[in-house]
């Protein structure tokens, strides 16, 4: 496999505000992007604000443009704060770098990100890892 496709993308969305809603998370918006950082699909849960979208699109833009999850890039960020602060120089301030951020790899190869974000970020992951699992897909949070 070599990219996320748009049935897969819909199915991710679907399952992730399923997840949200069965239990219980505040409204989320969900952003699938490719490997080279475009949107493939986005939702925002009926009343999610509406700026959601900039912070999910920042999830998965910095795991995608990385090539490391959320987790990993928090991390990063509170080990080396100005290394952050240049990734988001270079990027024009895109990338937010905290769980949500979820990497998808097909054989040990990048094919996009997803980004959810709304509740807790550890919330935000568990809806993101329903809605990959469901599509077949591996995430790396």
């Amino acid at each position: 496999m070599t990219q996320i496709t748009a049935a897969q993308a819909r199915t991710i969305i679907e399952v992730a505000m399923k997840t949200g809603a069965d239990k219980g998370f505040k409204p989320l918006s969900v952003v699938i992007l490719d490997a080279g950082g475009h949107v493939k699909a986005f939702e925002r849960a009926d009343g999610a604000a509406p700026g959601r979208y900039g912070i999910a699109h920042g999830k998965a833009y910095g795991a995608v443009m990385l090539g490391m999850p959320g987790s990993a890039q928090m991390a990063r960020a509170e080990a080396q704060p100005y290394f952050m602060a240049a990734v988001n120089g270079v990027y024009g301030g895109q990338v937010v770098p905290v769980p949500g951020g979820v990497l998808v790899k097909a054989d040990g190869v990048v094919i996009g990100a997803v980004g959810v974000t709304g509740d807790t970020s550890d919330n935000d992951v568990v809806a993101a890892m329903a809605g990959l699992e469901a599509a077949g897909l591996t995430g790396e949070a």
